[in-house]
């Protein structure tokens, strides 16, 4: 007798390394292609500066880049693991903690002045920037928020909460001045917004409010005006606001294609400002040319593909969201810096992510990369288990052997019991029996 039969069969064998998802290698090799891009640009464009400067010691910020990159690696390892787990309880307090540091650097005698902003707190080797880390507190927070109350994304005013929160740290950040963090903090919450679903004539009155804004804000301060008239018409002031402008794109201009070489800027050293923070594409131009620059974009566009990826595959509500809106906000931030050593965009003295030196920024990129890790590899392990709950085999009884549907002999296969075999048997005889004294029966009668 043959009967078929459901089961999980198979020999026991021991765990294997699970492979993680082509998203999270994508993100993991553009993230430390980036870093040693920058680490090798930084060091080329500071060099000259700091050896004419104070320091007196060329490889100055390369140290510095050197020493917050492997700490910002550890920090990125550690979220990797379990990162958006851990964080998203406390994502409450890493917000009043953001807005705390972002009150004390208008504090005087707290924070920290340099080129007439006052943005820093802390002192010598461990400066901090709160408005950088007011940023990955407040994507946390709107996708904890969005994903918690999926009926805020029906109306404005169920959005206030949100929203609310984030005008008040872009006032704060503006205040220091720091507009160009504000901008990119307000873009990145409309990519956040539109990844949760928010109606696109919502999402244009909101545009439409915050440009407003933005233009008062650029109205009621002179050198934010000097600045958007140095982007309208560079040359009509080539010695001052222009200055930076007409120096970037003679930097790029001269690099050409190929480039004049690794080390050999002239732009660096005595024309271009902010050579090693702001400016560094306009050094890549240069030395790299249009190959150093186009390899530059391509690691970017490889990073935003396995982010988006990732938030696409992610397996609930609160990491897409969150997915979508930590690539976002490095993508916007790259892409602004970008547009402003390009020509395409006003100055805004954005850092490029991973690349510019900046240690609060490279600290925050690599955080804000381990949580990307995280989700990457937890929607991989999150398939593969539903897989595994929901896998069976078929299997064939006959002849009280046990084989696979393919043909082969499990290692722990069930038999049928000779218990089982005798009651099948006492069942046949017993029938039989019955209809004998029915026939014999019918024949007396």
């Amino acid at each position: 007798m043959t009967a078929l039969s459901l089961s999980r069969v198979g020999p026991r064998t021991r765990r294997r390394p699970r492979a993680q998802p082509v998203e999270y290698n994508l993100l993991l090799t553009a993230t430390l292609c980036l870093l040693a891009f920058g680490v090798v640009m930084v060091f080329s464009a500071s060099s000259t500066t700091s050896l004419l400067g104070n320091s007196g010691d060329s490889a100055y910020y390369l140290k510095r880049t050197l020493l917050f990159g492997a700490g910002g690696l550890l920090v990125m390892r550690v979220l990797s693991l379990r990162g958006a787990r851990l964080l998203r309880p406390l994502t409450p307090l890493l917000v009043a903690t953001s807005f705390l540091l972002l009150l004390a650097v208008l504090v005087p005698g707290v924070g920290v002045s340099a080129n007439g902003a006052q943005r820093w707190i802390g002192a010598g080797l461990f400066q901090v920037q709160p408005s950088e880390f007011a940023k990955l507190a407040l994507v946390l927070y709107g996708a904890h928020l969005l994903a918690t109350r999926p009926r805020m994304t029906r109306d404005i005013r169920t959005l206030m909460p949100y929203l609310s929160v984030v005008a008040l740290a872009c006032i704060l950040m503006v205040a220091e001045p720091d507009l160009g963090t504000a901008i990119v903090v307000c873009l990145a919450t409309g990519a956040l917004l539109v990844a949760a679903g928010v109606k696109i004539r919502h999402l244009m009155l909101l545009a439409g409010a915050i440009g407003l804004v933005l233009l008062l804000a650029i109205v009621i301060e002179p050198y934010r005006m000097q600045r958007l008239t140095g982007f309208v018409h560079p040359s009509g002031d080539p010695g001052g606001a222009g200055f930076q402008a007409i120096q970037a794109k003679i930097a790029l201009g001269s690099g050409g294609i190929f480039g004049v070489g690794l080390g050999q800027s002239l732009q660096k050293a005595f024309y271009l400002p902010e050579a090693h923070t702001d400016m560094i594409a306009a050094v890549v131009g240069e030395e790299l040319g249009l190959v150093g620059i186009s390899m530059l974009v391509g690691l970017f566009g490889l990073f935003g593909y396995a982010g988006l990826r990732t938030a696409q595959r992610a397996r609930d509500r609160y990491g897409k969201l969150l997915a979508a809106g930590l690539t976002s906000l490095i993508l916007i931030q790259g892409i602004v810096n970008l547009f402003a050593v390009l020509g395409l965009a006003p100055l805004t003295g954005v850092p490029l992510p991973f690349v510019s030196y900046g240690n609060s920024s490279l600290l925050v990129m690599l955080a804000a990369t381990g949580l990307l890790l995280n989700i990457a590899r937890g929607g991989q392990a999150a398939t593969a288990a539903r897989s595994g709950r929901g896998a069976a085999r078929l299997r064939v009884v006959d002849g009280g052997r046990v084989r696979t549907r393919s043909g082969a002999r499990p290692a722990r296969g069930r038999s049928i019991s000779r218990g089982a075999k005798s009651r099948d048997s006492r069942g046949r005889n017993r029938g039989a029996r019955s209809a004998g004294a029915r026939r014999r029966r019918r024949a007396s009668g």
